[in-house]
């Protein structure tokens, strides 16, 4: 049994769709699941109540941790730290292997330029104190022998089916609504972004692989050093629209958050738009043999399923 949890995701459902080549065991997680593969078991659960996680997990070989959880500050803080502890303590008790769906936050700032596995663990935000301190309730264990387990880390990310990406949510959607993109910090810096599909893909292919356990991986994200108004551009000429954009200020993003709560949590992540921002997937590419997505044709395929 592979079990997923957070299976509605914008990793989630790809994942689900992945793994399905390597075993028709696959169980999703979450608070209202749906088949994905026909043979698919459904596990519905409320992730606040922490005593449903070790049920959950019963079972399985491999969990994989695709959960997004509000993104807030004060709901990352007080849900991720103890929800990672139950699942460490049910992957531990049922023998599984742990798969973590990871993000960059935990980085150092000097890293960001070009960030690697190797790169300085060195929170530079408070939502960055909350992922640093996952990855090293998951590493601290698996260095004492007592947890098989692996981080699949990835850059921002675009794709089918992810409606709360900035590409989509502040380019794609604005342009078809005839408004101006809009952007967080320095449009012209290098900013590489992780095309979903393949993320998924990765993660997949990582589970089930035994001797990628107890590292971290950076799933395969493209190496084209695009600027963000690169993105933005290739964006609209897939809508056949004007390439207009609105930059969007701290000062504006703190007013911004007077009328939509959710602009409250960008002001501390803004330091990753004004320099460039590489991710280097060489070590999961040199490895596998596979590399991204190229941009073009995933921005074609995403603008193709927003459009159905």
């Amino acid at each position: 049994m592979q079990t997923i949890l957070g299976s509605g995701g914008a990793i989630g459902i790809p994942l689900a769709k992945e793994l399905k080549k390597y075993t028709n065991q696959i169980r999703l997680v979450s608070r209202n699941p749906k088949k994905v593969n026909e043979t698919d078991e459904l596990y519905p659960i409320d992730v606040n109540d922490l005593s449903q996680i070790d049920k959950a997990i019963a079972g399985s070989e491999i969990v994989y941790v695709v959960i997004g959880f509000e993104y807030k500050l004060s709901v990352w803080q007080k849900i991720w730290p103890p929800f990672m502890k139950a699942v460490i303590n049910a992957c531990k008790v049922h023998h599984a292997k742990l798969v973590f769906f990871d993000n960059v936050y935990m980085y150092d700032k000097s890293a960001i330029p070009h960030m690697t596995e190797t790169s300085p663990i060195n929170a530079p935000s408070k939502k960055g104190e909350v992922r640093q301190q996952l990855h090293e309730m998951i590493m601290n264990e698996v260095k004492k022998n007592n947890l098989t387990a692996l981080i699949a880390r990835s850059a921002d990310f675009y794709g089918p089916d992810n409606k709360s990406s900035a590409l989509n949510m502040m380019v794609a959607d604005n342009f078809i609504k005839g408004k101006k993109a809009q952007a967080f910090g320095n449009i012209n810096k290098i900013h590489t972004y992780t095309y979903t599909p393949d993320a998924a893909k990765a993660t997949a292919l990582l589970g089930n692989t035994i001797d990628a356990y107890n590292q971290v991986w950076h799933v395969p994200t493209t190496k084209e050093k695009l600027t963000n108004l690169q993105w933005i551009q290739l964006i609209a000429d897939e809508l056949k629209v004007e390439t207009k954009v609105q930059t969007v200020p701290v000062w504006l993003i703190k007013i911004l958050g007077l009328f939509m709560p959710i602009m409250k949590e960008f002001p501390e992540m803004i330091y990753q738009y004004e320099q460039d921002y590489l991710f280097d997937s060489s070590k999961f590419e040199n490895r596998f043999g596979v590399t991204a997505t190229a941009p073009k044709d995933g921005i074609r395929t995403l603008i193709e399923n927003i459009s159905k």
